[in-house]
């Protein structure tokens, strides 16, 4: 399962890690965030040197309005507190491991 996190906690375990974090913004009533939900859970276990958060939007709507997420499920690829990367809507295992390749 993936720690949801809130803003006080953003800068420093995303924007302050030394490793690829992915961060899945989501909103407890989207369908496909709950089926991307299954395939980042494999992803984490996966992929052991990434780490991954999930931000309600509706509980943070500063961070979703800060890094321009305006659909969900979004997403956002970060890399030493930079967004290199973003994947908008679900998208299948393959797809979202081909974006953590890329950018590891």
């Amino acid at each position: 399962m993936i720690d949801k996190i809130y803003q006080e906690e953003f800068p420093d375990k995303v924007l302050k890690a030394d490793n690829l974090v992915v961060v899945d913004f989501f909103a407890d009533w989207c369908g496909p965030c709950k089926m991307l939900s299954a395939v980042l859970d494999k992803l984490k276990e996966e992929n052991p040197d990434v780490n991954f958060f999930k931000v309600n939007v509706d509980d943070n709507p500063q961070l979703a309005e800060q890094f321009e997420v305006s659909s969900i499920p979004n997403v956002v690829f970060f890399r030493n507190g930079e967004a290199v990367d973003r994947s908008v809507g679900f998208k299948t295992f393959q797809q979202l491991q081909d974006v953590i390749d890329k950018n590891i």
